[in-house]
């Protein structure tokens, strides 16, 4: 007989570090586009894996020393070789017991709406490093959601379906959202990844986080945002989302501004390059980076990569991390006293006062 406990102990022994496992009922009221009931109609588990980050790969950002680590090992180690294994090998216990196993892995990009801001349609997506042209728009992926999809039969949601894996990761109990939107545990404050699969098994479900608040709401992540892209606490910018009778609500923040910080990080915080080029600004190719009333959106966001995609030292089909403010001004707010993080290193990430350059 199938159990949660089989299926915890297989996620552990094959590399996860945390196991929650919702009920299906959890995700009503999510968008059509965005349901994962959707996937598997016969789904009634939905199993969640958290994959620690170690906190060492965002040494070389709080240092100013290396840049690479982060992108490669955190989003590309565990979304392209840790997750899947895991998700391989409980989907193989799943199914030889009898039930079905639907993995679902990190991936982006794919849905009927743009997973940047929920937009439907073309849109483009700049990550891929692609020099943006007239042949190039005809690609599929190098856009933010799929150009031409419709449902393969009555009452289907367009292929291929995303849903949101951070109220995921909480209706398995897993953890919470903080203010800047991460998902917060309380074995690693914001330092993971997640993946999930689905199952027809009916299982043991895990309860929602109610433990004490992991988000401090100390205002670290709109600090230390170099692009101020997440709204100050108390603005009233917020988006909520209530589950299972819980009100959960993060701030609003400007995703396609925290895109191109992320990615290129602003004259401040980019040691790759030269001050020239911020100065010289050629065609306001980099005005998002300094005009208050440019939005940010795909179209300036293609800008930037335009103007600047030529000093990424390296490319492994993830973005260079430049940025990571508020994710280490958040591990460092949660190691001091009271925070979920308190007591787990023996020396804090954050020894000294935080790398700005003098541009």
């Amino acid at each position: 007989m199938l159990t949660a406990e089989m299926i915890k102990s297989a996620a552990l022994a094959a590399g996860a570090d945390k196991c929650g496992i919702a009920p299906m009922h959890r995700f009503a009221g999510a968008p059509r586009e965005m349901d994962p009931r959707l996937l598997f109609p016969e789904a009634k588990s939905c199993v969640g894996f958290v994959f620690r980050i170690p906190r060492g790969v965002q040494r070389g950002i709080e240092e100013g020393t290396q840049f690479f680590q982060y992108p490669s090992m955190a989003y590309g180690g565990i979304n392209e070789i840790f997750a899947p294994q895991v998700l391989y090998q409980v989907g193989k216990l799943i199914e030889s017991e009898g039930y079905e196993a639907f993995v679902y892995r990190n991936t982006g990009a794919r849905g009927a709406v743009s997973d940047m801001d929920g937009a439907p349609g073309n849109t483009i997506s700049p990550e891929e490093q692609i020099e943006v042209n007239d042949q190039a728009r005809t690609a599929t992926a190098h856009h933010r959601s799929v150009q031409f999809t419709r449902p393969v039969r009555p009452g289907n949601a367009c292929p291929d379906l995303q849903f949101h894996f951070r109220l995921a990761a909480v209706a398995c109990g897993l953890g919470e959202i903080g203010w800047s939107k991460l998902l917060l545990t309380p074995e690693f404050g914001p330092l993971q990844r997640v993946a999930f699969l689905f199952t027809d098994a009916v299982l043991e479900y895990d309860e929602m986080y109610s433990g004490k608040p992991l988000c401090r709401r100390c205002g670290a992540c709109v600090r230390e945002c170099p692009g101020g892209c997440i709204p100050p606490i108390g603005s009233g910018k917020t988006v909520r989302v209530e589950m299972e009778g819980k009100m959960i609500e993060w701030a609003d923040t400007d995703m396609w501004k925290c895109y191109a910080y992320y990615t290129h990080a602003g004259k401040y915080y980019n040691p790759f390059v030269p001050r020239e080029v911020w100065e010289e600004n050629r065609d306001g190719a980099l005005d998002l980076f300094s005009k208050e009333d440019v939005k940010a959106d795909e179209h300036e966001v293609v800008k930037v990569y335009g103007a600047l995609q030529q000093y990424f030292p390296s490319w492994v089909g993830y973005n260079m991390a430049k940025c990571g403010g508020c994710i280490r001004g958040c591990v460092s707010m949660l190691e001091k006293k009271g925070g979920c993080l308190e007591g787990r290193f023996e020396k804090p990430l954050r020894t000294g006062k935080a790398w700005k350059m003098d541009r």
